[in-house]
C-alpha cells in the first residue's frame, strides 16, 4: 500500500465550538474512501482542513510530505477539492473555469498543448463536452457539480477531495460518476468523499470514515461497517437489506445501483 494522505490529530475549531475533534486517518492510491456521518457530523469540514481551507491543528501529509511545506502551487498539484457549491460567480464559460485548474503548471511553462489536453479529457470523463462554451452562471446544480470534477480532474492531482458529489445529480449522471471513480481507483488515484447516501458508499468506496460530531467513531472497510450495527446506531436507524428501487446503467454490466 502506498499511503497519499497521512493525517494526525486534526482537529478544527471555531466560534468556540470544536467541529472536527483529533482525526487521524490514513488513505492510499488507488483507493477510494466514503467520509459519513449525520448532519453536524463535521463532514465537510474535515475536507476543507485537508485541502487547507481552514484554520486547523494537526498534521496532514500527501505523498510524504507535509502540506505545511508546500507552495501554493505545489499543493494544487498534489491535491485536488470540489466543494458541494461553487461560489464563482465571474462570466467564466465552461471550458474556462476547468481551464484555470492548469494555473499551477502554466506558472512554470505556460499554456501548452498538455493544458489543453488534460482540459479536453476532464470534460469528456465528467459527461461536460456539451456544456464547454457554456457561461458557467447559467448552468443547473447539477451541471455545475459535474464541471467542478471536470476541474478537479484537469488539475493532475492524485489525490482527491469531493464534497457531496451526487447531491444534485440525476440518477444517471451519479451512475456515471460511479464509474468514474472505480476508473480513478484502478489508475492509481486516492480518493475521499462526503456522502450522505449510505447507498453509494457501499456501492462505491474501499473504505469507510463514520464520523458523529467531529470525532472518528471508526475507520473500517465499507463493507464491514455495515455488517456491525454500528451505522444504525449513529443514525438512529434500521439497516434494511435489499430495500429500495435498483437501477443500471443501459448496456452496462454490473450490479445495480440502489437508489436512493
Amino acid at each position: 500500500m502506498t499511503e497519499a494522505l497521512v493525517v494526525t490529530g486534526l482537529s478544527v475549531a471555531r466560534g468556540g465550538r470544536t467541529l472536527v475533534d483529533d482525526v487521524s486517518l490514513v488513505a492510499a492510491l488507488g483507493s477510494v474512501t466514503a467520509i459519513l456521518g449525520p448532519n453536524g457530523a463535521g463532514k465537510s469540514t474535515l475536507l476543507k482542513a485537508l485541502a487547507g481551507l481552514v484554520a486547523h491543528s494537526g498534521e496532514i501529509a500527501v505523498c510524504g510530505r507535509s502540506t505545511r511545506g508546500l507552495r501554493t502551487e505545489e499543493r494544487a498539484r498534489t491535491m485536488a477539492y470540489v466543494p458541494q457549491r461553487s461560489e464563482l460567480v465571474a462570466p467564466l464559460t465552461v471550458r474556462e473555469v476547468v481551464g484555470h485548474a492548469r494555473y499551477a503548471h502554466r506558472a512554470r511553462h505556460g499554456w501548452l498543448a498538455a493544458d489543453r489536453d488534460a482540459v479536453a479529457q476532464a470534460l469528456d470523463r465528467t459527461d461536460s463536452r456539451t456544456l464547454a462554451d457554456r457561461s458557467f452562471a447559467t448552468l443547473s446544480h447539477g451541471e455545475r457539480q459535474r464541471v467542478l470534477v471536470a476541474r478537479a480532474l484537469a488539475t493532475g492531482a492524485r489525490v482527491l477531495l469531493l464534497d457531496e458529489p451526487t447531491s444534485a445529480l440525476d440518477i444517471g449522471h451519479a451512475l456515471r460518476l460511479g464509474e468514474l471513480l472505480r476508473a480513478l481507483r484502478g489508475e492509481g488515484y486516492c480518493v475521499l468523499m462526503a456522502l450522505h447516501g449510505l447507498q453509494e458508499a457501499l456501492d462505491w468506496s474501499d473504505e469507510a470514515l463514520l464520523l458523529d460530531r467531529g470525532r472518528l467513531v471508526v475507520a473500517q472497510p465499507t463493507k464491514t461497517l455495515f455488517e456491525n450495527g454500528v451505522v444504525g446506531s449513529i443514525y438512529g436507524v434500521r439497516v434494511l437489506r435489499d430495500a429500495g428501487l435498483g437501477f443500471g446503467l443501459d448496456g452496462r454490466s454490473g450490479p445495480p445501483r440502489r437508489w436512493p
